[in-house]
C-alpha cells in the first residue's frame, strides 16, 4: 500500500499553471509525499466543464481532503461567483491563516513575523445582498446583511488560540469594530474575552484593538503584534496589509482550514497580463506548500523548503523581476531545486 498522501492539484488561471508547475517540481526535489489528482476550477473550469467549480473538482477534494491550488479568475461586477468563496463554503473552511514573514531584508520593514487568522465563512461575506428599485432605477438602494454566530466565533477563536500556543507565540490580538458595529463584531470581542478568561488566561496573552487603529499601528509599528485574529472582512483587508509589510502578495501564502478539508493557495491574483511570459514569482505558492507540509505533519520538509527559499533569494541572489532580479520562473525554480539537492 502506498505511503503517499492523496491531494488535489488545481493549476488555476493566468499564471497559475506556471507557479503550480514550479511548486510541484520543488516539492519533488524534497521527496514529495503527495499523490496528485489534477483538477480544474475558475475560468479553466468554465472552459472545460461549463462550471467554475466542476463537480469532479469538488469530488476530488472531498476524497483527498487536501488541495494545493493556483489563483482562480473571478469576474468583477458580473459573471460567476468567486470559486474561492464557494470552496470555503462547500468544505466549511472556517479558518484562513496568513503568515507574513520578512524573507528579503532591507525593505521598509525588517524582521516582520506576523500571523493573521481570519474567520472565513461569516460576517459581510455571506453574500446576502440585494437591490431595491426606486422609480426607474433598479439599483437605487444596495443592501447587505452580515451575520456572525457565537459558534462561528468560537471556532475561529479556538483555532487562533490553540494554533498560537502550538507555535510558541506569545500574544493574540483580537481585532474588531465593536464601538460602532456593536452586535456584528461585538459578539466576536465578547466571545474572545469569555474564552480567554475561561480557557487561555495564563497560557497566552490576549489584547484587543479596533480595526482602524490596528491598520494604523501595523504601518507605524508592526512589531508590537504577534498573532491577529479577526472577522472575515477585516481579515481580508488586514492580511493584504501585512503582506505589504514583507514585499507584497507575491510573498503571501494562505491556508484555508476546516474540520474535514484544507486548501492551500497563493493569495495573489491570476495576473493574466504576464501569463505565459515566464515572469511569475512562485514564492507565495511555495510558502503555501510549506504550510501544507506542516499540516500533514512533515515539519522537517517544510523547514527545508523555507530555508531553500531564503537561501535562494538571499545567498544565491536568484530573484524574479518583481523582487528586483532577472530570473525567469523556470530559472528561479531550478535554483531552488539545486539548493534543495545540495542542502
Amino acid at each position: 500500500m502506498s505511503n503517499r498522501i492523496p491531494a488535489t492539484l488545481i493549476a488555476g488561471d493566468g499564471i497559475g499553471p506556471e507557479i503550480v508547475e514550479s511548486a510541484v517540481a520543488v516539492l519533488d526535489a524534497l521527496g514529495s509525499p503527495f499523490e496528485w489528482d489534477p483538477q480544474v476550477a475558475g475560468a479553466a473550469g468554465m472552459k472545460a466543464a461549463g462550471d467554475p467549480l466542476p463537480q469532479a473538482t469538488l469530488d476530488s477534494i472531498r476524497r483527498t481532503r487536501l488541495a494545493l491550488k493556483g489563483p482562480l479568475e473571478t469576474p468583477s461586477g458580473s459573471g460567476w461567483r468567486s470559486s474561492n468563496v464557494r470552496l470555503r463554503e462547500e468544505f466549511r473552511l472556517f479558518a484562513n491563516v496568513r503568515p507574513a514573514r520578512t524573507i528579503i531584508p532591507g525593505g521598509r520593514f525588517d524582521n516582520i513575523d506576523l500571523l493573521l487568522v481570519r474567520e472565513n465563512l461569516e460576517g459581510l461575506y455571506i453574500g446576502h445582498e440585494h437591490y431595491v428599485q426606486i422609480d426607474d432605477d433598479p439599483h437605487a438602494v444596495a443592501m447587505a446583511t452580515g451575520i456572525n454566530t457565537r459558534q462561528g466565533c468560537r471556532h475561529i477563536l479556538e483555532y487562533a488560540f490553540e494554533h498560537a500556543i502550538a507555535l510558541g507565540r506569545k500574544k493574540v490580538t483580537v481585532v474588531h469594530k465593536a464601538n460602532i458595529m456593536k452586535a456584528l463584531t461585538g459578539i466576536f470581542l465578547e466571545t474572545a474575552q469569555q474564552m480567554h478568561a475561561e480557557r487561555y488566561a495564563g497560557r497566552i496573552e490576549m489584547d484587543s484593538i479596533i480595526v482602524d487603529a490596528c491598520a494604523m499601528k501595523l504601518v507605524l509599528n508592526p512589531w508590537q503584534f504577534d498573532v491577529l485574529v479577526t472577522t472575515n472582512l477585516f481579515g481580508d483587508i488586514l492580511s493584504d496589509l501585512t503582506a505589504g509589510l514583507v514585499g507584497g502578495l507575491g510573498m503571501a501564502p494562505g491556508a484555508n482550514i476546516g474540520a474535514d478539508a484544507a486548501i492551500f493557495e497563493a493569495v495573489h491574483g491570476s495576473a493574466p497580463d504576464i501569463a505565459g511570459k515566464g515572469l511569475a514569482n512562485p514564492t507565495a505558492l511555495l510558502l503555501a506548500a510549506a504550510q501544507m507540509l506542516d499540516h500533514v505533519r512533515l515539519g522537517d520538509k517544510a523547514t527545508r523548503l523555507r530555508e531553500a527559499i531564503d537561501d535562494t533569494l538571499n545567498l544565491d541572489q536568484v530573484r524574479t523581476g518583481d523582487l528586483g532580479g532577472k530570473a525567469s520562473t523556470k530559472e528561479y525554480t531550478q535554483a531552488l531545486v539545486a539548493r534543495i539537492a545540495n542542502g
